[in-house]
């Protein structure tokens, strides 16, 4: 019988973290969802019976520990999922330091203060972390150029990481989607002045079984990076 493992995820609110979410709890894992605000927690809780929550804003990455060290955190960790993210196109010649700002603090610099923070726990767990990516992350086009730099920087951060924690057994796989089913898609159709059909990109429910799979790998593997691309 498979023993219940913990998993801290963010962006558990939709799109690929709410499918994950969904089908973890669903087999019985333990969830704690990092929310934003209050409010947005008791959302998560409602949504996910029995799952504990923390708050932390993760547009405000110099602030996370703090609040962190105010709450009660889980005793075992088995898994960190960073699946929050955040996208506003624009050319270079138009982006604002703000703009900019706004995507590295939430896509890069809270995933790695949140890794520094659980790291103590990921590593007598021999855990696993995984950062959901994007395809930006691995080719920059224009008008993605604050959103591809920050993925960049994930992808670098996920690469240094698994060389770093290999001596401790922490496992690190970082996923890059192609566009994906979700309100962050949405938005992006609206941005590029595009007709949105959810239908043409991959359903957010295939990333997390693709996120499920290299969770559930034995021990003696590992899948470091996997891209998804669109079927149809």
């Amino acid at each position: 019988m498979r023993a219940m493992a913990t998993h801290v995820i963010t962006g558990a609110g939709s799109g690929i973290g709410a499918a994950v979410a969904r089908r973890l709890h669903a087999r019985g894992d333990h969830l704690v969802l990092v929310a934003r605000d209050a409010g947005r927690a008791r959302e998560l809780a409602a949504a996910h019976p029995g799952a504990e929550t923390l708050v932390a804003d993760l547009a405000d990455p110099d602030r996370i520990s703090w609040a962190l060290s105010h709450q009660t955190l889980p005793d075992r960790i088995d898994s960190l999922l960073h699946i929050a993210g955040v996208v506003d196109l624009g050319t270079v010649g138009e982006l604002t330091p703000k703009t900019w700002r706004h995507q590295i603090d939430v896509n890069l610099l809270a995933p790695a203060e949140l890794t520094r923070h659980f790291l103590p726990q990921l590593r007598l767990t021999h855990g696993h972390v995984v950062f959901v990516n994007s395809g930006a992350g691995l080719n920059a086009n224009g008008g993605w150029a604050a959103y591809a730099a920050a993925k960049h920087g994930l992808k670098a951060l996920a690469d240094a990481l698994r060389q770093e924690e290999q001596e401790h057994g922490v496992r690190v796989t970082s996923v890059y989607p192609g566009r994906t089913a979700s309100a962050m898609q949405q938005k992006i159709h609206q941005q590029e002045g595009k007709e949105y059909d959810p239908d043409r990109w991959i359903s957010p429910e295939s990333v997390a079984t693709t996120l499920l799979t290299a969770l559930d790998l034995p021990a003696d593997a590992v899948i470091n990076d996997v891209s998804i691309r669109p079927g149809g």
